[in-house]
């Protein structure tokens, strides 16, 4: 099971072309517009996603949250975080849960160096995207409460006390710990789906409710903005999905389809569903169904069959309208834009099934029982180990960092009268728009 994360790549891309690390033009090309594809999603698909369901008044602060956040999680992924997701460490018990400080500031890395068949820089520049967008999905649970300030001492924080060690843990390489035991996530779902989603849920918990939640209603300022940052969410997502394939391969054309296989599948379920307990279709179903699609074939897009991608699409609509609808009553908790409830459930979900519907295909797995010896069962414990520990990293990691930035700022809330006021105008003196 001890593969190295370029013997990773390599099982991913034509042999022939990565035997020598020698420069592919066309593997280059993809992962740079995949790298594009990626950043799409956060400051223009995402923003607009949640900015559009955001109170009017808070509307420009919700956009504000994810590009801040974007801009401010990449230069902390190139300071130290890509170090310490894919560095090394000579002592082998902290490979396991994190690598080294060898590579801060890129030092060592040059610019001629290959990852497989393009250059190295391309593939920090495309992690670095994912390591972006994981915290700014955190934000839309906390929406319309906390600081700026606090959100951002979260941001840079939260990237190396949790982002890192996870990433590392799943995609590392030799010595990870979840790596070495064959997890299989093709794309992020709990690398970046369950992490994200659950610690949104946490700094929602922590920061307490909307004044006012589930007493006065929070009318969405434009479901045709979440609408447009869906579609933008899903075209983008080509290059999370399919450029996981870490080139212009066979496997990234199997990832292509399934991820818009189960995209269209999960938004028409959630339809299905709102339209037989509401007696109405709403565009915003349609939208959260799309996203829930997405999520949820994320850790599965490269191993599953077209069949299994309906399954992964329609489960993940199903469970994440739980999570919005009935979950969230349940228990009470304001998850302002449903992080938790999308992102955290079906991409619980996704990661699961990958281990119940992955191809017993040797050329698309990468590692793990199933690979090794057929073993499905053995490939779902494992599945259920990642889940695990991913989990409680991240409820620990973002309970810790919470705490260390609402000192640092003085408590995460605003007051009752900036709240009252809206954040757009109160924090950042703009408002989203003036009619």
């Amino acid at each position: 099971m001890k593969l190295k994360l370029f013997a990773l790549l390599a099982a991913l891309l034509p042999i022939a072309a990565f035997a020598e690390d020698k420069l592919d033009s066309g593997d280059t090309a993809w992962m740079m517009m995949s790298t594009a594809l990626v950043l799409l999603m956060t400051p223009a698909g995402l923003a607009l996603f949640y900015a559009g369901m955001s109170r009017t008044k808070n509307a420009l602060n919700t956009y504000a949250m994810v590009m801040g956040a974007f801009v401010l999680a990449f230069v902390v992924w190139i300071v130290a975080g890509y170090s310490l997701a894919f560095g090394t460490s000579e002592a082998a018990g902290i490979q396991k849960f994190i690598g080294g400080f060898g590579n801060v500031f890129l030092d060592g890395i040059k610019w001629t160096d290959l990852s497989g068949s393009y250059p190295t820089f391309v593939f920090i520049a495309f992690q670095g995207t994912f390591a972006a967008i994981t915290v700014a999905i955190a934000s839309g649970s906390v929406i319309g409460r906390m600081k700026f300030s606090t959100w951002m001492v979260i941001v840079a924080l939260w990237g190396l006390v949790v982002y890192a060690p996870i990433t590392h843990m799943v995609w590392g390489g030799d010595g990870a710990l979840l790596f070495d035991a064959g997890a299989l996530d093709f794309a992020g779902g709990t690398v970046v789906h369950m992490n994200g989603g659950l610690a949104g849920l946490v700094l929602a918990i922590l920061v307490g409710k909307r004044a006012g939640f589930n007493k006065v209603a929070m009318k969405p300022f434009s479901i045709i903005f979440t609408a447009a940052g869906a579609a933008l969410l899903w075209f983008g997502w080509y290059g999370f999905n399919a450029g996981s394939a870490f080139g212009a391969n066979a496997i990234a054309g199997v990832a292509l389809l399934t991820t818009t296989i189960a995209t269209a599948a999960a938004g028409l379920t959630w339809l299905i569903i709102e339209w037989i307990v509401y007696k109405k279709p709403t565009l915003l179903g349609i939208a959260s169904g799309i996203v829930a699609g997405l999520v949820a074939i994320t850790p599965a897009a490269g191993f599953v069959s077209v069949g299994g991608a309906f399954i992964v699409g329609i489960g993940g609509a199903a469970i994440g309208f739980f999570g919005v609808v009935k979950l969230k009553k349940m228990f009470g908790y304001d998850d302002s834009l449903d992080a938790f409830g999308i992102h955290f459930l079906a991409g619980l979900w996704g990661a699961l099934m990958t281990g119940v519907l992955a191809l017993n295909d040797k050329e698309l797995l990468w590692d793990g029982p199933l690979k090794e010896s057929g073993d499905r069962m053995g490939q779902f414990m494992v599945q259920v180990e990642s889940v695990v520990v991913v989990g409680l990293w991240t409820l620990i990691g973002t309970v810790v960092v919470y705490y260390v930035a609402s000192a640092l700022t003085g408590g995460a809330r605003v007051d009752a009268e900036t709240e009252e006021m809206g954040l757009d105008e109160s924090v950042h003196g703009e408002r989203g728009m003036n009619l």
